[in-house]
This record gives structure tokens, sequence and C-alpha cells, in this order.
């Protein structure tokens, strides 16, 4: 084990998504006493713009807030990165540009991780945001891979896009649970071998149980795992290559 590093998390996109990987944070660290815990510093800012609606240009940009939140915590002492939202990640070169502190790509530790548990998927679904899905984020990393992505398109993306917009709310409730396994099981439908929860609020609602023998990759449980190895010094805060 090497030496511990801070964490630090931009939040609150949304909130309910950063509650989430804190909890799953604190239980997948290994800890038997409040002192071995990772030093996590969190700057959670819901008033960042909608990311899907700045990606489709009809929504102010949430760079300047994600700037924000990251030159805070570097200057809070925090030693790597990690944004719990797959869609802010288009605006990833804008935070390297401005912190020397590393960020850790979401996008990237959840293609790793999917290809980890499916070394043989050569078609994998993925339950994007429309912003995520123009940015062409999950593409562009599987296709590193030789891998193809398919995901909702025209009716199935509204649906998701409305179920999603719903969890933000806080209504995960079981007709919402239902109408993203109904999704998600049609990816597999149209060919994909794995489903990769490819937003954060995907995992609120979903999970492995709800796919049956279908792997089910959560975006949370790829960037906690990321966060707690490079926490507690088992691994450098660099992506995976």
């Amino acid at each position: 084990m090497g030496e511990r590093r801070v964490i630090g998390v931009l939040g609150g996109l949304g909130p309910a998504a950063t509650v989430d990987f804190y909890a799953k944070l604190v239980a997948a660290t290994p800890a038997r006493r409040d002192q071995d815990h990772i030093h996590v510093i969190i700057d959670a800012d819901p008033s960042t713009p909608n990311r899907n609606e700045a990606v489709a240009g009809v929504g102010p940009s949430p760079e300047p807030q994600l700037v924000g939140m990251a030159t805070r915590l570097a200057a809070a002492g925090a030693e790597a990165l990690f944004m719990v939202c797959n869609t802010a990640h288009a605006y990833a070169p804008a935070i390297r540009a401005a912190v020397a502190v590393p960020l850790v790509s979401i996008v990237e530790e959840t293609a790793a991780a999917t290809l980890a548990a499916t070394p043989n998927a050569r078609r994998v679904g993925v339950l994007a945001a429309a912003g995520a899905q123009d940015a062409r984020l999950y593409q562009t990393e599987f296709a590193r891979y030789d891998v193809s992505v398919v995901e909702p398109q025209g009716e199935l993306r509204e649906r998701f896009m409305a179920l999603l917009y719903r969890i933000k709310a806080g209504d995960p409730t079981q007709d919402v649970r239902s109408g993203m396994r109904a999704i998600a099981l049609e990816l597999v439908r149209l060919g994909a071998e794995a489903v990769v929860a490819g937003c954060t609020e995907v995992p609120l609602v979903l999970a492995q149980a709800d796919m049956g023998p279908v792997p089910f990759i959560s975006s949370t449980d790829a960037l906690v795992s990321a966060a707690v190895a490079i926490g507690t010094g088992a691994r450098p805060p660099l992506n995976a290559r």
C-alpha cells in the first residue's frame, strides 16, 4: 500500500448521485475505524447549469462552475479529482487545463471495468444521458477497445431522459425502476452483450439483480473502485490505459 491521498469530488451533478458515490466509497474502503477511511473533500455545486442543454447548445455552459469546483478542491489540498457525472466529462479538457491536480475519468474507468467484467464483449449497451451521447463520450472510449456502443435513440432516448429527470426530482418509484429496466432490456434486444449505467442517476434505480444474467456495470461503482485504489495509495491517480 502506497501513500494515502486526499480525494476531491466535484459533486451536486446531481446531489443524490453524489451521496450515492460517497456512501459507496465509505462502504468499499477497507477500514476498521474512522481513521482508516480516505480523506475526502466534496464540493457539491447544484447551481451548475444543465450539462445536456449545454452540449446541445441550448443552455449556458457549466464550464465556469466545473472549473471553479476543481480550483477550490485543488486549493483545499485535493490530490486527485473525481467528477460524479458522466456528461460533465464533455468539459474535462477545460478542468485539466485549469488545475494541475489529475482528474480521473469516470468514462475511462467504466469502460475498463466493463471490459474486465466482459472481456469478450464486442457490443455494449450504454444508458447515457443525451449530452453524453451527443459528446460521444462512450462511443469514443469504447472504440479504443474495438467495442461498439448501442444507446437509447429516438423515442427510447426521450423515455430515458424523462425517467432520468424524475430520478433527479426525487422519484425513484417502482414505475421509474420498471421503466429504466425496460429500456436496458431493449438495448439487450438490440444486441448489447452488457449494459453500462453511463449516468450516475441510473444506479439509483437499477442494479445487477434487475438484469438477470446480462452483465450490468455501474459507472458509479467504477469510479468508487478507482477512488478507493487511489485514495489508499494502491495505484497512482492516472486513468487505466
